[in-house]
């Protein structure tokens, strides 16, 4: 049995955007009033520096920045998980280690990517990081961008471990969440990836999801948590094809990660363009942006109206 309080990584965590100023640098104003807006929303908590975060397109100094900021605001409220992924597994020890010394709550990583490695490689990359701090660890599996495939006999044996607490899952099968769910066992916990399989990783074994579109519609998903929670499968069902139509479109532009940066300056919070080469939103498509989130708003009313 892990002796970490594993409750507190269950539900919607939002994986966070970062935020520039105009000149592209961190804007740590900006992040605080962005992670307020998200601790106001009702979510469990915010996994800073992820592919939603562009971690891997800042320096180690901005990733200590942006997760100070987020810190400092909301760490006494919400739960704050530091992604320290890195291609270099010094610059990932380094993350962890500052991440625990400002009082954020757990670190995650992905294997070191561009090297195509061997399962020993990422795991001793894993395994220095776990080292590295007494903060629980939660892998994070995203195969489709680090080329690499977790087996489920690595992630079983990185499970044993006690600071081994969980596994952040994206890739897109739901039968590989369940078997390492089943790997994992019942104190270890799997958190779905996938933004427009939620529902579906719930319902096969998921204690939670980490995601980034969930930073543009937090009310949706927790919609759709609650109703799962209150065994309401069919409004469940019912929200998350809504939510899948949302997605649909916010992936028709050039960046998912600009479209949603985008979605949130409209509503007073304004992040910055995301980083080349992840591309803004352009002017002539801000009429669909304008449209999109007068659409989402929308659903959120709806969804407070019910009151679930």
């Amino acid at each position: 049995m892990k002796s970490y309080n594993l409750d507190r990584f269950r539900g919607i965590i939002i994986a966070m955007y970062s935020c520039y100023d105009v000149s592209g640098e961190i804007d740590l104003a900006a992040a605080r009033r962005l992670a307020r807006y998200y601790a106001d929303s009702g979510v469990k908590g915010l996994y800073v520096g992820g592919s939603s975060g562009e971690g891997m397109l800042q320096s180690v100094i901005e990733r200590k920045l942006m997760l100070e900021a987020v810190v400092a605001e909301v760490g006494n409220e919400l739960t704050v998980i530091a992604h320290v992924g890195a291609p270099a597994t010094r610059d990932s020890v380094e993350l962890a280690i500052h991440a625990e010394k400002i009082g954020a709550h757990a670190v995650s990583a992905v294997p070191a990517i561009y090297y195509r490695l061997s399962a020993p490689s990422v795991e001793a990359h894993w395994q220095a990081i776990i080292d590295s701090t007494e903060l629980p660890f939660i892998i994070y599996h995203i195969p489709q961008t680090t080329g690499f495939q977790l087996s489920v006999g690595l992630l079983s044996k990185m499970a044993a471990q006690e600071k081994v607490i969980g596994v952040k899952i994206s890739a897109e099968s739901t039968f590989e969440l369940q078997q390492f769910k089943a790997a994992g066992g019942e104190d270890f916990l799997v958190l779905n990836g996938p933004d427009e399989q939620y529902l579906a990783g719930r319902s096969i074994g998921a204690d939670g999801g980490i995601g980034g579109t969930y930073g543009v519609m937090p009310e949706l998903f927790l919609h759709i948590e609650n109703c799962y929670a209150q065994g309401k499968m069919a409004e469940a069902l019912k929200w998350q094809f809504i939510v899948n139509a949302l997605i649909v479109d916010l992936l028709s532009f050039p960046s998912l990660y600009g479209a949603c940066k985008a979605i949130l300056k409209l509503r007073g919070y304004d992040t910055g363009e995301p980083r080349m080469p992840l591309l803004p939103v352009a002017e002539t498509d801000l009429p669909r942006i304008h449209a999109l989130n007068e659409r989402i708003l929308g659903f959120a009313a709806q969804v407070k109206g019910e009151g679930l």
